[in-house]
């Protein structure tokens, strides 16, 4: 089974906010990459303890998140800013997976919500709003690749489970104020 996963940083654990630890001149970005590529192996040694046979992880923050040298050495990694969108998925994935994601923009209880950038109120496709993983998980249902996890902070994790039937989600965060993200 041939496994694509999206990483981002936001939705990471112990990324609390994002002057200090999402910017690549954050007092605390190594830390916050050194966090996400921890969580990507995790996911990584579940995926292959599962079958999988072959994995892509694509880099998806900005400025580059994931610490290359301390990802498992059985997978493949793509980065670059700007990124070329989608990442190299294809249809020859199996199924795709989200590391470290954020909920939308202006989502409630969210922590670090954005969808690409800090300017963007709202996204829609065909109607239905949509951040970042909805953008991306259309796009593979196109391709025919299964959405089939993704971790991040609470408001991603309903805002996953609304977009996608049968998803499996791990919450790792939880925004605490009731504004728009």
């Amino acid at each position: 089974m041939k496994i694509f996963i999206m990483t981002d940083l936001e939705g990471v654990a112990g990324v609390l906010n994002r002057e200090d630890y999402v910017l690549f001149d954050s007092r605390y970005y190594e830390d916050s990459k050194e966090l996400l590529t921890m969580e990507v192996n995790a996911a990584i040694e579940g995926f292959f303890a599962a079958g999988a046979t072959e994995i892509l992880v694509a880099d998806g923050h900005g400025s580059g998140a994931i610490v290359p040298i301390l990802l498992d050495t059985r997978v493949e990694l793509v980065r670059g800013f700007p990124a070329p969108w989608p990442f190299e998925l294809d249809e020859s994935f199996d199924a795709i997976a989200w590391i470290g994601q954020h909920a939308k923009a202006s989502t409630p209880y969210a922590h670090i919500a954005h969808t690409g950038s800090q300017h963007v109120i709202d996204c829609t496709i065909n109607g239905v709003s949509v951040g970042e993983f909805g953008q991306l998980a259309m796009c593979a249902a196109f391709l025919g690749v299964s959405p089939i996890f993704g971790s991040g902070d609470e408001a991603f994790t309903k805002e996953a489970k609304e977009l996608v039937t049968g998803i499996e989600t791990v919450s790792v965060k939880g925004g605490l104020g009731p504004g728009t993200g």
